[in-house]
């Protein structure tokens, strides 16, 4: 197996996987790829070398995560370790908090409005819109 140069810094896809942002490498490199992870401001590769107190933007769905790196591992473990591997910032804590109060708010208005349950093709646009990828028509 290579080892880094700098045994300090550990790969971006890597990183992710094991803070569990995501639940497969493949998917963090495919949210990287995707412009969906930038670090200090700017849009990174995969390969992107993290360091202690880099900071690192996920967006997740509507959710944007803002984590400070506190920690670096290459292998995934329980979540409770994985937690220490960064520190959300407030300004993140709160703009997260805002979006699901807006979704949740905008979910019980789409309800009192209507009276009878959901169709299918309401129910699959449900599901689109909570899995990030929005309305198609």
């Amino acid at each position: 197996m290579l080892q880094h140069p700098d045994p300090a810094r550990v790969r971006l896809d890597r990183w992710l996987w094991a803070a569990r942002f995501f639940r497969t490498r493949a998917a963090a490199a495919g949210a990287i790829d995707g412009g969906k992870v930038r670090v200090n401001g700017a849009r990174a590769k995969r390969s992107r070398l993290l360091a202690p107190g880099d900071l690192v933007e996920v967006r997740l769905g509507p959710y944007t995560h803002q984590v400070v790196v506190r920690a670096l591992s290459e292998r995934r473990g329980p979540p409770a370790v994985a937690a220490r591997l960064y520190e959300e910032t407030a300004q993140s804590r709160e703009g997260r908090e805002r979006v699901a109060l807006q979704l949740e708010t905008a979910h019980i208005l789409w309800l009192s409005e209507r009276r009878e349950r959901p169709t299918k093709r309401d129910r699959r646009r449900l599901e689109r819109f909570r899995k990030g990828r929005g309305e198609s028509r």
